[in-house]
Order: C-alpha cells, then sequence, then structure tokens
C-alpha cells in the first residue's frame, strides 16, 4: 500500500530538482520558472497527501489555491519575458542587469 511516506519522498525529490535547476542553471529564464513550478507541485503534493491522510479537506482547496496562484504566475511571467525579448532580443538572465534605471 502506498502511504504518506511515498508521497513525501517523491515530493521531497521533486522540490530537490527544482532548486537544482535554479541554482545549477543561471542562464536561460524559462528554465527558472519550470523550476519554480516544480516547486510548487512538490508542495502541492504534500498538501493533497497530508489532507488525504488526514481525512481533511483543507489541503486540498489551498492546493487548489497554489495551483491558481502558479497559473497566473507562468502566465504574468511568460509575458514579461515576451516583451523583453521583443526589446532586448534574447532572454539571457545575465543581461537583466541592463534593466536598471
Amino acid at each position: 500500500m502506498i502511504g504518506v511516506t511515498h508521497y513525501l519522498v517523491v515530493s521531497a525529490i521533486l522540490f530537490t530538482l527544482g532548486v537544482l535547476g535554479i541554482f545549477m542553471n543561471r542562464k536561460n529564464l524559462i528554465v527558472i520558472l519550470m523550476a519554480i513550478e516544480l516547486i510548487l507541485l512538490a508542495v502541492n503534493l504534500n498538501l493533497v497527501a497530508f489532507s488525504a491522510a488526514l481525512g481533511d479537506l483543507v489541503g486540498q482547496v489551498f492546493a487548489m489555491f497554489v495551483l491558481t496562484v502558479a497559473a497566473g504566475e507562468a502566465a504574468i511571467g511568460l509575458a514579461i519575458l515576451v516583451i523583453y525579448f521583443r526589446s532586448r532580443g534574447t532572454i539571457s538572465v545575465d543581461d537583466v542587469n541592463r534593466m536598471k534605471g
């Protein structure tokens, strides 16, 4: 039988992959956004696993709110990325320092 421990292990692996994706790849902004989505997915998996284990729906409702915020974050992040690419011609994270002032 699959217990909460299995879900926590999968969630820890997803969270670690997300953190490593942010720290190991500092060049590509799309990969950083995808790594943030992996971290949010790991948090949602924890919320749903504990909600199901405790028999309470609050964790699942909160996971739906997190999914809504993540979708908004992805949409706004990609819109900003498209606008930045149109003006600069690149999406390299190193070139973002030029946006000051």
